[in-house]
C-alpha cells in the first residue's frame, strides 16, 4: 500500500461549514463532496486561467471548469472587461436594456439556424420552456427524452425519470417516456406506440459518441412525420462542437434548441432559441393562446449579456472551438499512452469528442467502478490535477497538459497495483465516490 498522505484540513473544515447551512454542501449536486474521495474535496479560493487554488493553498490544473461553463478559463480578460463596463452602467431596469437587442443580434448571428432567442439564467428554465412551448403548440401531453443522456432539467418532467424522484407525483412522471440514442427504429416505435401523444423529442444531439450517420436527419424526418417538436439540448455541445453548436456542425436544424454553460464563461446566462413560428407563441404578435415562455427578473441582467457577447466574439475571432479540439486531442493521446504504458490501457479509458472528454475507470472485469474512480481521483488530486472529467478549457497550456499526463501516469501505476491485488480498498482512504443520481443519500 502507498502510505503517502495528501490532506486538506482547511477544505475539510470549510465543507463542514457548507453542510451546516446548505443542503448537500453545494449548490450543484455534481459539485458535492460525495463526488470526491473522503476528506479530499477541495473548497476553492480563487481561479485564473486553467488553474484554481483551494483554501489550503494548493494549486490545481482544473478540468471540467465550472461544470463545463468556463471554457475560456477563469477571469478571462475580454469577458471580465465587458462585464465591468456594464456593471458601471446598471445591471437591471424596469424596461428592456438596449443590450438585450445587441445580445440577441449577436447570438442569432452566431447561431444562424435560429430565428428568435430568449435569455434566462439557467439551463433548466430554458429546457422546460421548450417543453412547455412544444406542448402548447401540439396540444399533446407526453415528452420523449433520450434515456441514454444524464440530465435535462431540475424540473419535474425530467427529474421524475431519475432515481431522485421523491416528491414528484406519478401523474407527472408517467408523461415522460424515453428512447435510446442512435436507434431510429426505437424512436419510431415509441412515436407509433404513443401516436399523437408526444409533444417533443428532446436530446443532446451528440455526447460521448458521435451520432450515427443519418441519425439526426432521421430524427428530423420522424418529428416532421409524427407532428412533434424536435428539441436539441445544446448546453454542452453549444460552442464546443462549433460556434453554431452541434446543429451547425451536423447541418440538422431543430425546431428549438437550448444553450448555456459556455455561453457566459461562468456568468449566469442560458438561451432558448428556435424558429419564429414557435417562439412567437411566447410573445405578443400572434393570435393563439399565450404561452408563459420565460419571464425572469434577472434573465437579462446586462453584465451577463455582455459576458455572452464577449464569449461569442472571442470564440469567433480566436478560433476557440478549434483550440479546444487541439488541446483535447493532445490530452487524450497523452492519457492513453500513459495508461497503456502502466498496463491499464483497458481500464482507464478516455471517451468523447476531443473538446468534451470524459474518462471511465473500469475494474478487473472491465466494469465501471466507483472504487477505482476514487483511487484515480485521489492520486490526481495529490498530483495537482482537479479532474472530475478531462473537459478542457482554452486556457490550458502545453505544460499543463504535460503535467496532467505525468500525474495520470503516477495514478495509473497505483491503479495497476490495485488491479494486481484485485482490490482497490487499501488505496481509497475512505468511502468511495458516489453517483449523483441515487435514491438514498
Amino acid at each position: 500500500m502507498d502510505t503517502e498522505e495528501f490532506q486538506l484540513p482547511r477544505s475539510q473544515a470549510a465543507n463542514e461549514r457548507l453542510h451546516a447551512m446548505i443542503p448537500g454542501g453545494a449548490h450543484t449536486y455534481a459539485k458535492g463532496d460525495d463526488q470526491y474521495p473522503e476528506n479530499l474535496a477541495p473548497v476553492i479560493s480563487h481561479g485564473r486561467g486553467a488553474h484554481v487554488w483551494d483554501v489550503d493553498g494548493n494549486r490545481y490544473i482544473e478540468y471540467g471548469s465550472g461544470l463545463r461553463s468556463v471554457s475560456l478559463g477563469h477571469a478571462h480578460p475580454r469577458v471580465t472587461e465587458a462585464v465591468r463596463r456594464e456593471i458601471d452602467r446598471g445591471s437591471n431596469f424596469v424596461r428592456p436594456s438596449i443590450v438585450e437587442a445587441e445580445a440577441a443580434e449577436r447570438f442569432l448571428a452566431t447561431v444562424p439556424t435560429a430565428e428568435m432567442v430568449k435569455f434566462a439564467k439557467n439551463g433548466s428554465d430554458a429546457t422546460t420552456a421548450a417543453v412547455r412551448l412544444a406542448r402548447a403548440a401540439t396540444g399533446r401531453p407526453r415528452v420523449a427524452i433520450c434515456g441514454d443522456q444524464p440530465f435535462f432539467s431540475v424540473d419535474d418532467w425530467f427529474i421524475g425519470s431519475t432515481p431522485m424522484s421523491a416528491g414528484i407525483p406519478s401523474a407527472i412522471t408517467d408523461l415522460t417516456v424515453a428512447f435510446p440514442y442512435g436507434d431510429l427504429a426505437a424512436a419510431e416505435e415509441l412515436l407509433t406506440r404513443y401516436q399523437d401523444e408526444v409533444a417533443c423529442l428532446i436530446l443532446e444531439p451528440a455526447g460521448h459518441t458521435e451520432p450515427p450517420p443519418g441519425y439526426l436527419t432521421g430524427l428530423r424526418e420522424l418529428a416532421d412525420r409524427h407532428g412533434c417538436v424536435l428539441v436539441f439540448d445544446e448546453m454542452i455541445s453549444g460552442f464546443r462542437w462549433s460556434e453554431a453548436g452541434a446543429q451547425g456542425l451536423y447541418g440538422v436544424v431543430p425546431d428549438l434548441s437550448t444553450f448555456g454553460k459556455a455561453l457566459g464563461n461562468g456568468f449566469a446566462i442560458s438561451a432558448l432559441a428556435g424558429c419564429r413560428e414557435l417562439m412567437e407563441r411566447g410573445g405578443l404578435r400572434h393570435l393563439d393562446d399565450r404561452v408563459f415562455l420565460l419571464s425572469t427578473t434577472h434573465g437579462a441582467e446586462t453584465h451577463s449579456l455582455a459576458a455572452a457577447m464577449a464569449v461569442q466574439t472571442t470564440y469567433v475571432e480566436e478560433g476557440i472551438t478549434a483550440q479546444l479540439h487541439a488541446l483535447g486531442e493532445r490530452l487524450a493521446v497523452g492519457v492513453r499512452e500513459a495508461a497503456t504504458g502502466m498496463g491499464v490501457g483497458d481500464h482507464v479509458v478516455v471517451r468523447g469528442r476531443a473538446s468534451n472528454l470524459v474518462f471511465a475507470t473500469l475494474d478487473e472485469n472491465g466494469q465501471p467502478s466507483q472504487q477505482y474512480r476514487t483511487l484515480f481521483l485521489r492520486r490526481l488530486l495529490a498530483g495537482g490535477v482537479l479532474a472530475p472529467s478531462f473537459v478542457v478549457s482554452s486556457a490550458l497550456s502545453d505544460a499543463d497538459i504535460d503535467h496532467t499526463v505525468d500525474a495520470v501516469a503516477q495514478a495509473c501505476a497505483v491503479y495497476r497495483k490495485a488491479l494486481d491485488v484485485g482490490d482497490p480498498t487499501s488505496w481509497l482512504g475512505g468511502r468511495p465516490v458516489k453517483p449523483v443520481f441515487r435514491r438514498l443519500a
